[in-house]
């Protein structure tokens, strides 16, 4: 990805959210107190979509060059900002978000596997940046309907701006990753005590 970029984001963002919607959040990052956005251009929001599994990409996509990456920075945009109003126990205007979801147009096939098992794929139309990025959307909306939207989380860690959905038994997670700013938080808390 990029080779400035420290780990453990240099091969790129990290899928640790726990749901798919948080994950296209979580591709603008904080690294060295500095934003950082993983999409600079359409292959960097291909690899993601096709790294993420929501989407299946076609194998020609036919926009304008920048066009996706402008499409899925809206979007992202557009998630980020009803995620943390409704966080704030703010009013959600569903309005932006809507445009996306109007814009899929999918079927259902039926498929047979390799082992000869039938399985029911959901297709999506691609001829638009917004028709490709819709089962994204699809996902934001379903989380914003959440019931339990209070396990929707913001890392604890003052150097950090990912989100995640709390699946842990307890729900009681307040970071990341444990590895990522748990750890740093466990280092910082243990410099304090033994300066203090």
């Amino acid at each position: 990805m990029n080779s400035l970029f420290p780990a453990p984001f240099a091969n790129g963002p990290l899928f640790l959210a726990d749901h798919g919607a948080l994950d296209f959040l979580n591709t603008v990052a904080l690294a060295e107190g500095q934003r950082h956005d993983f999409w600079q251009r359409d292959d960097d929001v291909k690899a993601w979509l096709a790294q993420s599994g929501l989407v299946a990409l076609p194998d020609e996509t036919p926009f304008e060059p920048g066009a996706l990456l402008h499409e899925a920075r809206e979007l992202r945009e557009t998630i980020r900002t009803l995620v943390a109003r409704k966080k704030a126990g703010e009013a959600v205007d569903p309005a932006p978000l809507n445009r996306y979801l109007a814009s899929a147009n999918s079927h259902q096939q039926l498929l047979t596997g390799e082992d000869g098992a039938l399985r029911i794929e959901r297709i999506y139309a691609s001829q638009t940046p917004a028709q490709l990025l819709a089962p994204v959307a699809e996902l934001a909306a379903s989380l914003l309907a959440e019931p339990h939207f209070e396990l929707v989380r913001e890392c604890e860690h003052p150097e950090c701006c990912l989100w995640f959905y709390d699946r842990t038994k307890s729900h009681r997670r307040r970071w990341c990753s444990m590895a990522l700013c748990g750890n740093r938080a466990k280092v910082a808390r243990f410099r304090q005590q033994k300066r203090g």
